[in-house]
């Protein structure tokens, strides 16, 4: 087992705590990455692609670094630079939502989303999720100085953002039809390995994991109630109609061609 240096203090519980926040993030943001790599490289995408998915890309990523950057300030002990870093993502929290709600209702109306989810929970059940995100972060944002809830609330945030790492991570085609509850379920072992973290730590875990988790849930749950209703079906119909999209199938299917 390592030891510390001679003379050198044992880490504070504080300091513990930070430290593993910010290995969560790091884990949190390699999944990420991870996903989106493992498709350029299997050659599912390209950077052959129009500059509102560039930027998209750009914006995305770029909260993931501010994120990073963030986890890594507070563990090091520059609260200073943290705090000013933080005020950015009052601006780039809502620019997340309208550059992804851009491209969602993009890839829905050209290609109707990937083949493997059905139309209506990827285009309903995604806006919805990214809101909550959104929501979560902000949240998280107001309540800084509660610093248990804010560093707690912000994990939860960014376990919502693993969902399309995830995705392109697992074997969505042997997961039809359940691909998108799949990927959810499989965002919720970052929430679950921090409430386990917790509870080791503190003989209990924080209610803000309770209430971050909660919401994501009921979110999900909900927003796949109303995906698959009879308003859920319109709505999708109404945005892709007389666009490629509406050319596939509803549900979620192997496109022509695909092996395994």
């Amino acid at each position: 087992m390592a030891t510390l240096a001679p003379g050198a203090a044992p880490l504070t519980a504080e300091a513990r705590e930070r430290r593993f926040f910010f290995i969560m993030a790091c884990v949190m943001a390699a999944t990420i990455v991870a996903g989106f790599s493992l498709n350029i490289a299997m050659g599912r995408s390209s950077f052959a692609a129009p500059p509102v998915v560039h930027g998209h890309g750009v914006i995305f990523m770029g909260w993931l670094a501010l994120y990073l950057a963030q986890a890594f300030t507070i563990a090091s002990g520059r609260r200073a630079l943290h705090i000013r870093l933080g005020k950015v993502a009052y601006v780039w929290i809502p620019l997340m939502v309208v550059a992804g709600g851009i491209i969602m209702l993009r890839s829905a109306r050209v290609h109707g989303g990937p083949p493997f989810f059905a139309l209506n929970e990827f285009l309903i059940s995604n806006l919805a999720l990214l809101v909550c995100f959104a929501g979560l972060a902000l949240w998280s944002l107001r309540i800084r100085r509660h610093s248990g809830w804010h560093r707690r609330l912000m994990l939860v945030a960014v376990a919502v953002l693993t969902g399309p790492g995830l995705g392109r991570l697992l074997p969505m085609p042997l997961m039809i039809p359940y691909g998108w509850t799949a990927s959810f379920l499989a965002t919720l072992i970052f929430p679950a390995i921090a409430m386990v973290a917790d509870k080791r730590r503190h003989g209990r875990v924080h209610p803000a994991y309770w209430w971050g988790t909660g919401i994501y849930a009921g979110t999900f749950v909900i927003s796949m109630l109303l995906a698959f209703s009879p308003l859920g079906y319109a709505i999708t119909e109404r945005i892709v109609a007389g666009t490629p999209g509406a050319e596939r199938p509803m549900h979620a299917f192997l496109p022509p061609g695909f092996t395994m």
